[in-house]
């Protein structure tokens, strides 16, 4: 098993210099942990992430760290010039040093894609023909490239990526449709959401991959070759107490946060995001599973009563978020580091 880390570097209710530095910090602190892999959030003109050019933050992050992998899960690929996605992609994985993952998608707020006048409904179909753009053009000394939204013919590709043939694609799913999709393209994947909702996407990926047979950029590192991943939410304090003292708090923030654009536009009611239907407090994200807190005791317990449940090979989590502080923060990264994290990775 693999340990990564996911951020989207919401609005913490603190001059966002500050918050910057913070994650910075922290995120040097996971690289020197051992982490596998940065998977950043990109979202639009919301609170819930304040880093919405993420090729901006992982170039600093590339700098500043030696070993963690990095990318964003998921670059909104209707929203970019697939050429500009192509040389954006290489420049990060010069700048690691090859420790670019490059995660795709379409988005899935149709505020955020109208802002910038993208219709949701067709938003696959566009991000789709994207991608093959860009699969085709990383790599090539020469774009010719046709398809329903994109064109071109002898366009030079002057950059190329340090790794070879390019940095691995990622795909994050909540549904069926997509996890199909990820599976049938070879693409390594992660997933969401409440046990039973986690479960049944990753195995309609399995059942996609199978028959493919292959991943398309083989990880020696993941068993069969392709991360299957869940992302979960996880506070760790000296007692169970004593984390879900802090814990509650930070992640309904964070629910408030997602909520927010649904918010702004008069939705209500129950939140449905990524076509799963999230808890709507602490309480009801712990009882669904997406949320993990308290000693670490319990918590590895948890972990690995999801892994026998869910099936995984990879552990994303998400453990700075919210307005929790940077003490918080780090308390938590580092009893998962020493109490938590050997146990997981020998799973």
């Amino acid at each position: 098993m693999k340990v990564g880390l996911f951020d989207h570097i919401e609005h913490g209710e603190r001059p966002l210099a500050q918050l910057f530095d913070e994650r910075l910090a922290f995120i040097q602190a996971a690289d020197e942990a051992g982490f596998y892999c940065l998977h950043l959030a990109e979202h639009h003109q919301t609170p819930l992430n304040m880093v919405p050019v993420p090729g901006v933050f992982l170039g600093a992050v590339a700098r500043l760290t030696k070993r963690i992998k990095m990318g964003p899960l998921v670059y909104l690929l209707p929203l970019y010039s697939p050429l500009r996605m192509i040389d954006e992609i290489c420049m990060i994985d010069h700048l690691s040093h090859g420790r670019a993952e490059i995660g795709v998608g379409r988005g899935v707020s149709p505020f955020e894609l109208k802002y910038h006048k993208i219709e949701h409904d067709q938003s696959r179909e566009i991000f789709i023909d994207a991608f093959d753009c860009i699969s085709a053009g990383l790599g090539a000394s020469m774009l010719n490239y046709k398809g329903k939204h994109y064109e071109y013919e002898n366009v030079p590709i002057a950059l190329q990526p340090l790794q070879k043939p390019h940095p691995a694609f990622w795909y994050g799913s909540s549904g069926a449709e997509g996890s199909t999709w990820a599976g049938e393209r070879g693409l390594h994947f992660v997933t969401l959401g409440p046990n039973e909702a986690a479960k049944e996407n990753i195995d309609i990926f399995r059942a996609a991959f199978s028959k493919r047979g292959n991943a398309a950029q083989p990880k020696p590192e993941f068993s069969g070759g392709v991360a299957i991943g869940v992302q979960r939410h996880i506070f760790i304090d000296e007692t169970d107490e004593k984390a879900k003292a802090w814990a509650k708090s930070a992640m309904e923030a964070h629910l408030a946060n997602i909520n927010w654009i649904r918010a702004k536009h008069g939705v209500t009611g129950t939140a449905a995001r990524m076509k799963n239907v999230r808890g709507q407090n602490f309480e009801e994200c712990v009882a669904e599973g997406t949320v993990i807190a308290g000693s670490p005791k319990t918590v590895l317990a948890e972990i690995e009563r999801q892994h026998g449940q869910i099936g995984f090979n990879y552990l994303l989590t998400y453990l700075f978020l919210g307005t929790m502080s940077m003490n918080d923060a780090m308390r938590s990264l580092k009893l998962f580091v020493s109490e938590i994290m050997p146990k997981v990775e020998r799973m």
